[in-house]
Parts: C-alpha cells; sequence; structure tokens
C-alpha cells in the first residue's frame, strides 16, 4: 500500500492492525497445512514449554482454543493406561480457553493467558469434588478456590482438570479406591510417585503445560524424580496454602508446618514462571501488610556457584542408578567451572536431621488418631528398648509425642536451621538425592509399615526413603527437583537442589544452567 501523503497516526495504527492480524492468519494456515500434510505429531503442542505456548499465544501462531483441544484429546487417547487425570473439567476448560483467546484479542496479557494446566486433587475448585481419594468424603463439593486455583485463574490459565494422589496423601504411591492407580508414563507397572503421582504422570504425558502439587514429605519432588520432570518445594510459608485441605475441613488461612504447596513443569524455568504466580502471602492474613519481593539469584553463571554435593545418606544406602545420577550432576558443575566439594563440617548432621524430621512429621500426621489407638501406640512405644535408636522406633515414639516433645523437637529444629544458615554462607546449593531409588513396582500392601524397598537387591523399612525429603522439609529450605538421567533400567532419575531459605531463585537459577548443561526432559519411551 503506497501513501501519497504522510499517514496519521489512527491510519498507522489501523494498518498496523491489518498487519497483525493477516501475519496470525497465515502463521496459523501455515501450521493448519502442515498439520494436513505430515499428520498430527507435527507441530503438536502438547510438549512445548509454557514459555514457548505464552510465546506462540501472543504472536497468533496458534489459540488457546487450540491448545486445549489438542490437550484434551491427548487426554482422551492416552490416559486411559496412566490415570493421572482423575477428574477432567473439559467443558469449563474449552470455555476458559475461549475467554482467554477473546481477552487476547481486546489486548489483553498475563503470565500465563490461555496455558492448559492441571491441579492436584487436593486443591479445592468450585465446582469439582475435592475428597484427597477418601471414600467417605467422595462428593464433598467446596464452595470456592482453593488461593492457588485463584491465582492460578486470574493469570489466565486453563484448568483441564484434577490429578489423582494417595489416600489422604499420605503414600510415595498415588492410588486410591475412587480413582483407583496411576502409573508411571516409562513404566506402567511401576509408581508416578506421590502424593503429587498424577500431577507429575501428566505432565510427562504432555496432558498440559504446568501443574501444581504439595509436598511435606517428598510430595512435589519424589513424582519429579519418577516420571523426568521438574518440580520446585518453595521455602516454608512463601507459598499462600488455604484452600488445600482435606474434607470437610475449612479452608483457613492457616500456617502450615512442614507443608507447602508448589510448581510442577517440564523445565526449570517454567518453574519460575509458575513459581512467580504462586508466591505471595495469604490475603487474609501476611498479605494484609506484607509484600513479597524475592531476592535474586545468588549467581547467574555456573562457574560462580559454590556446591556441596552428597551421595550416601547415614541411616539408608543411596541405589547405584541415583548415585549415577548425582555424579552426573557433580561432573557437570565441574566442568562447568562451578566449586564443588563433597564434605563440610558445616553441615548439620544428617542422623539427628533424619530423626527430628520424623519425630515432626508423624507426630503432627497421628494427632488426630481417636483415643483407643493412641492408647495401643503408647503401650506398643512403651515396649521399645532404649537402644533402638532405628528411624522405625522413631516414628514409633512419635505417634505418641506430648506436647512437651514436640517442644523440644523444634527446638532442634531451630538448631539445625541456624546451622543450615552457616552453610549457606560458604555454599550456595546442596545437591544430593531424592529418594535412594527410581521408581519402585506398584506395591498396594494395606499396612505401608509392612511394605519395603529394595535397594540393590537389599529390603529397608518402606518408609525410611524418605530420610533425604526431609533433609529439606525439616529446615523448610527451598528445594527444585531436576531430571539426571536415565537409570539402567531406562527410568528417569532425578536429584535436589536445595537452597537458602527465601532464596528460591537461587536453586531454581542453577537448575536452568544444569538443564542447559547436562539436559532435561525426556519424553517417556
Amino acid at each position: 500500500m503506497l501513501y501519497e501523503k504522510p499517514a496519521d497516526n489512527a491510519s498507522l495504527a489501523e494498518l498496523g492492525k491489518t498487519i497483525e492480524a493477516s501475519t496470525r492468519c497465515a502463521n496459523r494456515h501455515f501450521v493448519a497445512c502442515f498439520r494436513g500434510r505430515y499428520g498430527p505429531g507435527f507441530m503438536e503442542w502438547n510438549f512445548q514449554t509454557a514459555e514457548k505456548l505464552a510465546a506462540a499465544l501472543r504472536t497468533g501462531e496458534v489459540t488457546s482454543a487450540e491448545l486445549t483441544d489438542e490437550a484434551i484429546a491427548r487426554i482422551e487417547r492416552d490416559d486411559k493406561a496412566i490415570n493421572a487425570i482423575c477428574v477432567p473439567d473439559f467443558d469449563r476448560a474449552r470455555a476458559a480457553a475461549r475467554g482467554a483467546d477473546q481477552a487476547r484479542a481486546r489486548g489483553e496479557d498475563r503470565p500465563l493467558l490461555g496455558i492448559p494446566v492441571t491441579v492436584k486433587e487436593s486443591y479445592n475448585i468450585a465446582g469439582l469434588p475435592t475428597n484427597w481419594g477418601m471414600p467417605q468424603h467422595r462428593n464433598y463439593m467446596p464452595a470456592e478456590d482453593a488461593v492457588q486455583v485463584s491465582r492460578l485463574k486470574a493469570a489466565g490459565a486453563v484448568v483441564l482438570g484434577k490429578t489423582n494422589v494417595p489416600l489422604g496423601l499420605q503414600d510415595i504411591q498415588s492410588f486410591n479406591e475412587i480413582y483407583g492407580t496411576t502409573n508411571n508414563p516409562w513404566d506402567h507397572d511401576r509408581t508416578a510417585g506421590g502424593s503429587s503421582g498424577g500431577s507429575a504422570a501428566a505432565l510427562a504425558s504432555g496432558f498440559g503445560a504446568l501443574s501444581i502439587g504439595s509436598d511435606i514429605a517428598g510430595s512435589l519432588r519424589t513424582p519429579a524424580h519418577f516420571c523426568g520432570i521438574y518440580a520446585h518445594k518453595p521455602t516454608l510459608g512463601l507459598a499462600a496454602t488455604r484452600g488445600m485441605v482435606a474434607p470437610p475441613a475449612p479452608a483457613l488461612p492457616v500456617d502450615l508446618d512442614l507443608a507447602v504447596v508448589g510448581p510442577m513443569a517440564r523445565t526449570a524455568r517454567d518453574l519460575t514462571l509458575l513459581l512467580d504466580v504462586m508466591a505471595g502471602p495469604d490475603p487474609l492474613t501476611l498479605g494484609v501488610a506484607h509484600g513479597l519481593t524475592l531476592p535474586p539469584a545468588r549467581h547467574e553463571r555456573l562457574r560462580d556457584f559454590r556446591v556441596l554435593v552428597l551421595d550416601e545418606h547415614p541411616l539408608i544406602p543411596s541405589g547405584a542408578a541415583v548415585r549415577a545420577g548425582v555424579n552426573r550432576v557433580a561432573d557437570a558443575l565441574a566442568d562447568g567451572g562451578a566449586r564443588v566439594e563433597r564434605h563440610s563440617p558445616l553441615l548439620p548432621d544428617l542422623t539427628e536431621a533424619a530423626m527430628v524430621y520424623m519425630h515432626l512429621l508423624i507426630s503432627s500426621s497421628v494427632a488426630r488418631f481417636p483415643v483407643e489407638a493412641y492408647e495401643q501406640l503408647q503401650t506398643r512405644a512403651a515396649g521399645l528398648s532404649a537402644d533402638d535408636q532405628s528411624l522405625e522406633a522413631a516414628r514409633l515414639r512419635a505417634m505418641v509425642f506430648t506436647h512437651r516433645d514436640w517442644m523440644e523437637a523444634n527446638s532442634r529444629r531451630e538448631l539445625h536451621r541456624h546451622g543450615w544458615r552457616q552453610l549457606f554462607a560458604e555454599f550456595d546449593a546442596v545437591v544430593c538425592p531424592i529418594t535412594p531409588t527410581p521408581a519402585f513396582p506398584h506395591d498396594h500392601h494395606p499396612n505401608p509399615l509392612e511394605r519395603r524397598i529394595n535397594i540393590d537387591g537389599v529390603e529397608y523399612p518402606y518408609f525410611d526413603q524418605l530420610v533425604w525429603a526431609g533433609l529439606a522439609t525439616m529446615p523448610g529450605l527451598p528445594a527444585t527437583a531436576i531430571p539426571a538421567g536415565l537409570s539402567p533400567e531406562g527410568l528417569p532419575v532425578g536429584v535436589q537442589l536445595i537452597g537458602p531459605m527465601f532464596e528460591d531463585r537461587t536453586p531454581l537459577r542453577l537448575a536452568e544452567l544444569l538443564e542447559q548443561k547436562i539436559g532435561g526432559f525426556q519424553v517417556p519411551k
């Protein structure tokens, strides 16, 4: 188009809109043509990062309606074998996607506008059941969204549905009587982990770009490790938890001990994108007066990081596949010029840390047991030998803690927190296992205390594997789970990067740099 005289601003603006609309149309026609010529796998969006989807949505290369339809089609095709999406919400997802496209047409832009995501079943979503896998609450329907679901929606995300969990969120596997068993996308005979196992399996299967989960005993990190994705356990208290509550309890803005909510994704950068949506105090309590300003990562280059690497725990061995994953990360750090150490006198005692963690975790989880059951536990605990300092004995003693006992354990926790502050004056991150093994075969023995975990041919008590998760949980530290390659059996192996309290961007940045160095998520073979 030629102008014989200078165009006014209105004409130029109109011309710009015309060119932009034509470009969008051409891009979408190009994609449609290639899909028709080369089949549905070409230009498939399901495994793209949230970051790339956001960019494609902004340029008009794809619409939210198209992304959502493609995600739903994949779920309907593949989830029969995985069973990750326990409560689909496809009609409302399609409506939300249309709304996102309309908002973008009006010139709006939000961090997650139009991006399909999933949500762990344990979060309240108005109009959907929240039962935590407990049959007695099968039909419990909350009246309002959890605060994190509200934040997702405010950021423009399209919620595809809810993901499966274990009974009461109290297992390292995800199965329950209501929704059945979630299988690992890499090997359907193995667990996807728990309690955010449905979310991890969904991401590994291409069911949405992001998910939100929770973590008190590795419930974000273990499924990420088992399924080959990324997850971040935030600093305790960093992200509001209201509405992530067992039914039929009211959704109150309480400060949880040990437990956090956090992001799950297929890349480290996507974790940061989602954490920025989730982070911040509850608007009903601290949010009235407090704002949030997370400090930047301590370093931007791999060679500037100071890292302590751990691959062995005094209370449980690390399997060969997991040690190999830790060492793969350690070698990448050293090759990138980072300062890597294997020992430090500043590291808090790992045995005592595990004991304190078990005391705090178990005493809180059984606090509402019936009186009769509590009295039976008291009798069993009284029969323990004073010389029995095993983790099993620690768990039994914690089941009958008095308030005085809990206060003593909490005081020991504060000493550990201070020890970590001193360590992080000398180091920027700690690299260590998440669990001692890759994903293990499904084990649905009705009494978890009788289950065993097989570590290179030797069996150990099932819940002993939680000591690595507890290393970050007990003091409330942030920890980022990253893929670190595959085991000889072809199963994903992950490690965690533990960082300083409220410096979540430091392990997240290290995760991003390591992803560039050793690779990250792989589509299950």
